[in-house]
Parts: structure tokens; sequence; C-alpha cells
């Protein structure tokens, strides 16, 4: 049971360095000494990329899931 609560815990405190991480990158770009007009490129260039990544990953996903259902299916898996 304490084994439990401790991987619980230690998903937590990823999940806040994670969270941490972004946070200190967002406001480092919004503090940057640089033109208004730079910062919201610079801030679309990196949502840009993170979408697109996000997109490739749940496409991989997906396509994982669909490849398991057909192993399954043919009782293969």
């Amino acid at each position: 049971m304490a084994d439990n609560s401790d991987k619980n815990g230690l998903m937590y405190m990823l999940a806040g360095f994670g969270l941490g991480a972004i946070v200190g990158a967002v406001a480092g770009v919004l503090f940057a000494p640089q033109a208004g007009e730079e910062t919201r490129d610079q801030l679309s260039e990196k949502l840009k990329d993170v979408k697109d990544k996000t997109e490739t990953w749940v496409a991989e996903r997906k396509k994982k899931v669909e490849m398991k259902e057909v192993a399954d299916k043919l009782g293969l898996g």
C-alpha cells in the first residue's frame, strides 16, 4: 500500500517539475527584453512546434492501438 503511495507522490513531483519548467520558459520569453511583435512571433512558433509534436504523438498512438486491435482479432496479440 505504501509502495502505491510512493509512486503517486513521485508522479506528482515529476508533474510539478514539468509544469514549473513550462511556466519558467513562458515567463522567460514574456519578460525578455524584446519587442512585443518578436515575443508574439516566438510564442507562436513554439506553440506550432508543440502542436505538431502532439499531433504526431497522437497519430502514432492511434496507429499502435489500431495495430493491437487487429492483432487481437487475428489471435496474434
